[in-house]
């Protein structure tokens, strides 16, 4: 798909028409995607868009922390030795005002279709434990249906705790294991069964059902909702 670079709207020829032409045909592309119900990794770069623009406005770090492996070092430093450089031209600021207020409603009202896909997935998962759970949860599987494949996705979940600005977070890590035809014998439970019986390395494991009847796509929507939809579900 369409890219843009961190600094795309200060980059080159500072001029809104092009800079206009150039922010509507990628979020055109971006808007295929959400049309046809694929959030990632469309959704996050958005955002980032979003934030990108507001931050160099409000001559702020630019996303040091808030997206710190987004945004490197070097990156940070672009955008501000180009802040630098237009501060002292009157004329090219302007410009540059105008084109970052054009493209952060833009972008804004892109980021609230994708909001409410995202929000309406999330109604739609119904997230259960299968069989009776064991006092570490840190660490287990976690199957997905999928409708359009008529599946269930098995993955190898980790969750771990991380802290930002003195706030503690969880984090999810997962690795895909194998699908399974949904069938009569394929159960959740005769899959719990036999994930205990063939993978040794955990014995007594946590296992979640996350069912959905949405034939949405697996990898670019109904498994990245699902996972933060899991973590809010295991942090109550």
């Amino acid at each position: 798909m369409k890219t843009l670079s961190e600094t795309w709207f200060a980059e080159g020829y500072i001029d809104f028409e092009l800079k206009k032409y150039t922010l509507l045909a990628y979020l055109q592309e971006v808007g295929k995607y959400f049309n046809e119900h694929k959030l990632y990794p469309q959704l996050a770069d958005v955002i980032f868009h979003y934030n990108n623009i507001v931050s160099f406005r409000e001559n702020k770090k630019f996303l040091q922390e808030h997206f710190p492996k987004q945004l490197t070092e070097i990156n940070i430093k672009k955008l501000q030795l180009v802040y630098e450089r237009m501060i002292e031209d009157d004329e090219l600021m302007k410009e540059l005002e105008e084109i970052i207020q054009f493209s952060a409603t833009r972008i804004k009202g892109t980021i609230q279709n994708g909001a409410e896909i995202y929000e309406y997935v999330e109604t739609k998962l119904i997230i259960a434990p299968v069989g009776l759970v064991p006092l570490d949860t840190n660490e287990g599987y976690l199957m997905l249906r999928d409708v359009k494949g008529n599946a269930t996705t098995v993955y190898h979940y980790r969750l771990s705790i991380f802290e930002k600005h003195d706030e503690k977070y969880r984090g999810i890590h997962t690795h895909y294991i194998q699908q399974w035809q949904r069938s009569v014998s394929n159960s959740p439970e005769s899959i719990k069964a036999e994930l205990i019986r063939n993978r040794k390395e955990l014995p007594n494991p946590a296992v979640y059902h996350i069912d959905t009847d949405l034939a949405y796509p697996l990898e670019e929507t109904l498994l990245p909702i699902a996972k933060r939809s899991f973590v809010k579900f295991i942090s109550k």
